[in-house]
């Protein structure tokens, strides 16, 4: 029997709470502004309450809680910096951990699908376990043949419990849009929904990451564990050190953050082009920044956990790369053509080409240069924008649609570019680009080709 709370009345009762305790706190702060504490003091608290609430209780439940609360973490970025100190060391413990389930729990799991001699697989086997995440947890080992081993056990029920707590979540889903601007809660409620039944299947987890190891086997700069064994609910892969992107964040140096971003933008881009699959969960927790290796000074970036990703046999959408191609050519026609034959303008809306290309050219700003810095106060800015009622981008961002296909892509990009800015990361951007996006590079003259041409 699992510790996970699964029955839904328990789960639905814990959820159910969050948006009572948000209309407490606001309660709770009124009457310390009546006794006269300060606006800036009253909102402090404020904002470390409700984010050690709404934490604990994601961290506590796993399940499709956690998953939602790992989404929103790499949009911290986004966050005013005087919302997002109280909100930043909650959102880290979503990265990497979570209330263990017991050892009988994990010992009872792996006899059933190991078989009850399972412990004569392993060398060693550690109870205690190395990483807890939204639907498993991992073990560290060593596999009867010597080899370090990581193995992930999946909770009993925890299927029910990740469909259980999203639809919870998306009836509450206008409380929690706050907590990050700019940004619509419920679709990514939606689309983490719609993905249930892939998370749960190690079967396609174990394939996706097999695809990884094998193509980028020999590869310098990107490191992914090869899979040992796979059964219902346990997936065995190579053990993998190295320093948690978690802590390169908060406590690396300049020279681990660019590196990082750079291989993490690099992967993004080339993972699509040489496996034909998108990993699609880039959080902090899923990362390792890894020695280069005898005779290789530079850091290598190690990835984990393939249990979400997006299947593009052809790589990324040419249309991605063209579009992109043209907004910074400043062509803003053939780009509203091309939105509109790709069905992020629907055809009942009539839009001015010239402001869907202002709309556009800001987001776009770390391909238009050769290096760019990405920084939170970038991303407010951006963030800022596109929330603001008032503002012409707003209203126009409320007006285009994003088609089904693209979902998955779009959100796998702002949240890598969440990731660039908590690393505070300088990325030649442009050339992975050039590299790896089809449709990009195509006709795409650099502004020292274009000074050339006008100098002939």
């Amino acid at each position: 029997m699992s510790d996970l709370p699964r029955k839904a009345v328990t789960r639905t009762a814990k959820l159910a709470a969050l948006p009572l305790g948000f209309a407490g706190r606001a309660t709770w702060g009124l009457g310390k502004r009546i006794v006269g504490e300060s606006a800036e003091i009253v909102g402090r608290e404020l904002q470390q309450r409700t984010a050690e609430q709404l934490f604990k209780v994601l961290g506590e439940l796993k399940g499709g809680a956690m998953k939602f609360g790992q989404a929103l973490s790499v949009f911290e970025s986004a966050l005013p910096e005087e919302v997002a100190g109280p909100y930043r060391a909650a959102l880290t413990k979503l990265q990497d951990a979570a209330p263990p389930m017991p050892t009988r729990t994990v010992h009872a799991v792996l006899a059933g699908r190991l078989g009850e001699d399972w412990p004569d697989l392993f060398e060693e086997f550690e109870d205690k376990p190395a990483a807890a995440a939204s639907i498993g947890q991992v073990h560290r080992a060593v596999w009867h043949d010597g080899r370090e081993v990581a193995v992930k056990v999946q909770y009993p029920g925890a299927g029910d419990a990740l469909l259980s707590d999203l639809n919870q979540l998306s009836r509450f889903a206008r409380l929690l849009g706050p907590l990050v601007p700019g940004m619509d809660v419920k679709p990514l409620i939606s689309e983490l929904r719609d993905r249930v039944a892939e998370e749960l299947d190690y079967g396609l987890e174990a394939a996706a990451q097999q695809a990884h190891a094998e193509e980028f086997a020999d590869d310098p700069d990107v490191t992914v564990p090869a899979v040992v064994h796979q059964c219902d609910q346990v997936l065995i892969t190579e053990w993998m050190d190295g320093v948690p992107l978690s802590e390169v964040i908060a406590e690396g140096t300049q020279e681990q953050r660019d590196r990082a971003g750079q291989l993490l933008a690099r992967f993004l881009f080339s993972g699509p082009a040489r496996t034909g699959l998108l990993h699609a969960d880039p959080h902090p927790g899923n990362f390792r920044l890894l020695p280069g290796g005898p005779g290789k000074e530079d850091w290598r970036l190690g990835v984990l956990d393939f249990g979400t990703v997006d299947r593009l046999p052809g790589g990324l959408p040419t249309p991605i790369g063209e579009s992109l191609r043209l907004t910074l050519g400043g062509d803003a026609s053939t780009v509203y053509e091309l939105l509109c034959e790709e069905g992020f303008v629907k055809e009942s809306i009539e839009l001015d080409p010239d402001a869907v290309l202002d709309y556009l050219v800001p987001i776009i700003e770390p391909a238009q240069v050769e290096e760019f810095t990405f920084t939170r106060s970038w991303m407010r800015g951006q963030a800022a924008r596109i929330a603001d009622p008032r503002s012409p981008a707003y209203q126009l961002g409320k007006q285009l649609n994003l088609p089904p296909a693209y979902l998955l892509i779009h959100r796998v990009t702002l949240s890598t570019i969440g990731v660039l800015c908590q690393l505070g990361a300088t990325v030649r951007l442009r050339e992975e680009l050039e590299e790896w996006l089809p449709g990009f590079a195509e006709e795409l003259n650099r502004p020292d080709e274009e000074a050339a041409a006008a100098e002939a």
